[in-house]
């Protein structure tokens, strides 16, 4: 028979996947000799058994169960049920990762009319009694049977009200009598049926809904954003309980064994006299600092110091730690790695590194790549946040806090900005490529429509901009220039909004931000990082301004650059839409050439900056028609520039109109019907190679055809770009050492991969695309519907945020491993969404790529997720 219980003596820290991340420490505790209140785990693989049962709980774990409970009833000396020597437990939810308040936890369990009058006689202290008989009664029905909490606490109110007292603790025993009576009707009124009062009962039907929180939507949500799967399940650690609420020489708290906001080596936390744990976090009563628990209880507040420096040195980690004093002993009841912010991550891996307690590699571990993201933007403060209530929440696209005036067009922000206003607000149904100089001047992006891939999340996240996205419960009307809230609030053209890209959340007015500050322990940690990690690290790059900024935070090296947003700069749209619009060759060329010069400036611009290492600019890729007008009053102004018939000109724009123009007339397919364009782009790559190695600074330029499905799509335009990249060479009479590849994209270039590697000297994986194309998926509409499938847990994750490894992934294999077979000098890298996200960029190493690309602001993140990689795959030692 399969074992589902266990005693916290019977396990380990090393038993995390079978007995969680709470049950495993908790048995540690109990193993290293500190004061843990004893009890046993119904582990992960009783979860697991329990939804493959169709959520029922089987015959086998509840048999051991209550096996279990007669051994710790030895171990205590208690009884559960029993009225004379009663033994109250806690059941809580333990996962092997930390989920905190993502499920249930019920406190008090095993108590009914008897046993609460004989723990009454038993402690001589009725109210306390009967306070924790309240207590349980209510978090039973709202946590198990998920009746409404609030019918319970309104009764409560009324009394404090009534009595006029304002803290709990003022309530008398009699008092404490009526609401216990009073929850029983209440539970009876809403359950039709009584309060159970047979502990055993209790006791399977709270484990019940320890299993069921593991699929909560809390729990579901969190999992997704923190990369949990749904196949681990839950533990339930069921706990002889210790009362905090005995008197004023008990209480309950939480502390951490150094300051988890800055990182000092303190000891810091919160605690409550004559309170449960559920107290202190619900906010109820207003929490002491830990220091006040020195004075009050100098011998607890001593053990608990020392507690805490124990389990710390035995963890290599800073704690988060919670306890209960009764009757002034200390009791520890849990401790896991602490949630800390960016800032005191850094410090404290640097500081136990510098302490000796932890290797280099260690304290790489210990930091979530993800948090960095704090550290490089702006944030609202504390106190913003906590003094103004959003008025709606979206999808966190790029991250960091912008605050300004609010306007509905690239246009609008662009006048305003050249007023010299500054700190402007763009919000659209939706970004287009055109609105890419707004976007460029904007403070902040809001979009009502797309997700994190969108155009206006991957545009605001290359440039450094604060970006939410997927902000449908607002409705925006662009005639009018207005956003109203689901609370029908209107919010005008120049009110003021804030945006936070990195929750999402979207507030009214102008709320205070704090700046970006890289300590010298940042420094010092991301030198640890550089030292570990094998894989490159590139930045997606359009402009030098955000070259700059990516080398500067360490890339080596562009990973794209995306030449379509040179085109939209008012000074040259005009040009690139007469060529667009050009009846024929002699046309085109004329229009081309007005353009060449600026394209030699900016890529001299992106040479010079990220000089010596190399830069990938990708040839034209979206199709034609993004680059032309759709309001009627750009349409008359053009035809007007172009001296042409204003209905000639909108047939036109109609007939270059795709319906599905992301398959469409696009990449590669532009280059092949128009190769003048792809001559013209040579031409500006190498010439601006050409002058900026004149001037005496390294030079690797690789150019890369994007949408290739076909080898001879390649071999086809990789011959127009050598002729011509060879003549201005041989013209320039220098050295110069340019690559020529492809982006694999769609699903046929990577199963065809060793054709298309004879004639690529590089492939970089555009997994925006491939995703799209292997999923069927639009990345600007998924999602809409997405959410339902994380609800049905069809899906775990969004495929366009993580690389989906079992289907995009295993393209992405086999074209590697086919392009190496043919080429085994192939360089290998990537430039979508994906290469800035930790566990992507851990299977893109895994892999055998060479690098990988990101958003300039990514590129720290990217660094450390690849020296994490590297220790992962490699070990610590």
């Amino acid at each position: 028979m399969a074992k589902y219980v266990y005693l916290f003596k019977e396990g380990s820290k090393e038993m995390k996947n079978l007995l969680g991340g709470k049950g495993s420490n908790l048995a540690e505790m109990t193993k290293i000799g500190l004061p843990v209140p004893q009890g046993f785990i119904v582990s992960t693989e009783a979860c697991l058994n329990y939804y493959e049962n169709k959520e029922s709980i089987s015959d086998d774990v509840i048999n051991q169960v209550f096996q279990a409970m007669t051994k710790l009833e030895k171990i205590t000396n208690k009884k559960f049920g029993d009225a004379k020597k009663p033994l109250l437990v806690s059941v809580r939810s333990g996962a092997r990762a930390s989920m905190p308040g993502m499920m249930d936890t019920v406190l008090n369990l095993g108590i009914n009319d008897e046993v609460c009058e004989g723990l009454a006689k038993l402690t001589n202290n009725p109210r306390f009694a009967y306070d924790t008989y309240r207590r349980f009664i209510q978090m039973f029905a709202d946590v198990v049977m998920g009746y409404p909490k609030a019918s319970f606490e309104r009764f409560f109110d009324h009394l404090k009200s009534e009595k006029k007292v304002k803290d709990d603790s003022e309530l008398t025993t009699e008092d404490m009598k009526d609401v216990v009576e009073a929850f029983k009707e209440n539970y009876l009124k809403i359950a039709g049926k009584s309060f159970p009062l047979d502990p055993k009962e209790q006791l399977i039907e709270a484990i019940k809904a320890v299993f069921r929180s593991w699929n909560n939507e809390r729990a579901n949500v969190y999992r997704r954003l923190n990369n949990i799967p749904s196949s681990w399940g839950t533990a339930v650690n069921v706990q002889e309980m210790v009362y905090g609420n005995m008197g004023l020489e008990s209480g309950s708290g939480v502390a951490f064994s150094r300051n988890p906001s800055t990182g000092e080596n303190e000891i810091y936390g919160e605690y409550i006299l004559n309170a449960q744990g559920e107290d202190v976090v619900a906010g109820i009563r207003t929490p002491e600092p830990i220091s006040n628990l020195k004075t009050q209880m100098p011998k607890v507040y001593e053990e608990l110091v020392k507690n805490a420096k124990i389990l710390e040195n035995h963890y290599h980690d800073m704690q988060d730690m919670e306890f209960t004093i009764e009757n002034n002993k200390l009791y520890m009841l849990q401790t896991r790695n602490g949630k800390r912010t960016a800032t005191a991550a850094i410090k404290i891996a640097v500081d136990l590194t510098n302490e000796g307690k932890i290797t280099k590699k260690e304290a790489i571990m210990q930091v979530n790549p993800n948090q960095l993201d704090a550290l490089l933007h702006p944030t609202f403060s504390n106190d913003a946040i906590k003094n103004n209530k959003a008025i709606s929440t979206g999808l966190g696209a790029s991250p960091g806090a912008a605050t300004g005036k609010l306007y509905f067009t690239a246009e609008d922000i662009i006048k305003t900005y050249e007023k010299g206003e500054k700190g402007l607000i763009l919000a659209r149904l939706e970004t287009s490529p055109e609105d890419i100089e707004g976007m460029n001047l904007a403070s902040g992006i809001l979009t009502i429509r797309g997700g994190m891939t969108s155009h206006a999340a991957v545009v605001a996240r290359g440039m450094g901009k604060c970006a939410v996205c997927g902000c449908e419960e607002l409705r925006l009307n662009e005639k009018n220039k207005t956003i109203t809230t689901k609370d029908n609030i209107i919010i005008k053209e120049g009110d003021f909004i804030s945006l936070d890209g990195s929750t999402g959340k979207v507030y009214i007015g102008l709320l205070e931000t704090s700046k970006a500050l890289l300590s010298k322990d940042y420094k010092t940690f991301m030198t640890w990082v550089d030292e570990i990690r094998d894989l490159k690290i590139r930045t997606n790059a359009d402009l030098p301004k955000d070259a700059i900024i990516a080398k500067e935070f360490g890339a080596e090296g562009i990973g794209l650059c995306r030449t379509e947003h040179m085109f939209f700069e008012e000074a040259r749209i005009f040009s690139f839409r007469k060529m667009i619009l050009s009846n024929n060759t002699e046309e085109r060329i004329k229009a081309l050439k007005d353009i060449l010069p600026q394209q030699i400036k900016d890529f001299e611009g992106l040479f010079r900056c990220m000089s010596p290492y190399p830069v990938i600019i990708r040839y034209l890729d979206p199709p034609l028609h993004e680059f032309l007008p759709k309001e009627d009053q750009e349409i008359n102004n053009l035809a007007k520039d172009l001296k042409i018939n204003i209905n000639d000109l909108k047939a036109r724009i109609t007939e270059l109109t795709e319906l599905n123009p992301m398959m469409g007339h696009r990449g590669c397919r532009i280059a092949i019907t128009y190769p003048e364009v792809a001559t013209m782009q040579t031409q500006a790559i190498i010439k601006a190679a050409i002058n900026v190695t004149k001037e005496g600074k390294k030079v690797c330029p690789e150019l890369m055809i994007p949408l290739i499905g076909d080898k001879n799509e390649l071999a086809y335009l990789t011959n127009i770009i050598k002729v011509e990249a060879d003549k201005l060479i041989k013209q320039a009479k220098i050295k110069l050492k340019y690559y020529i590849g492809t982006m694999i994209e769609l699903p046929r270039a990577a199963l065809l991969a060793d054709e298309i590697a004879e004639y690529a000297e590089f492939f970089s994986f555009g997994t925006n695309d491939l995703t799209q194309m292997t999923y069927g998926f639009s990345r600007d509409d998924a999602s809409k519907f997405l959410t339902d499938y994380y609800q049905k847990q069809i899906f775990e994750f969004d495929p366009f945020e993580r690389i989906d490894q079992n289907g995009v992934g295993k393209l992405i294999e086999i074209a590697i491993n086919k392009g190496r077979n043919v080429n085994p000098d192939l360089e290998i890298g990537i430039c979508g969404e994906h290469g800035g996200e930790p566990s992507s960029i851990e299977f893109c190493y895994q892999t055998g790529m060479n690098y990988v690309s990101c958003s300039p602001y990514r590129v720290p993140i990217a660094k450390l997720a690849a020296a994490q990689a590297t220790i992962k795959l490699k070990g610590q030692n």
